[in-house]
């Protein structure tokens, strides 16, 4: 299983970007997101095809498990 936690802000043109961190160290902390997504934003660190980002839309781990069929035994 193989876990990211996303960071969804929106620039100044409404459209969604997104900040994915792959294995993210668990338990996710909601102050510490909220204050790299703040910083992320006062700090003018990224845009979003030209814009900048200008607010924090929600962040969420996303969970996939993958699970391999052994095709060699069919």
């Amino acid at each position: 299983m193989s876990k990211r936690l996303e960071l969804k802000f929106r620039n100044e043109d409404g459209r969604m970007a997104t900040v994915s961190v792959d294995n993210p160290k668990e338990p996710v902390n909601p102050t510490d997101v909220k204050q790299a997504m703040d910083t992320i934003i006062a700090e003018g660190i990224m845009t979003s095809g030209g814009s900048t980002i200008t607010e924090i839309a929600y962040a969420r781990v996303v969970e996939r498990i993958v699970n391999d069929i052994p095709l060699d035994q069919a």
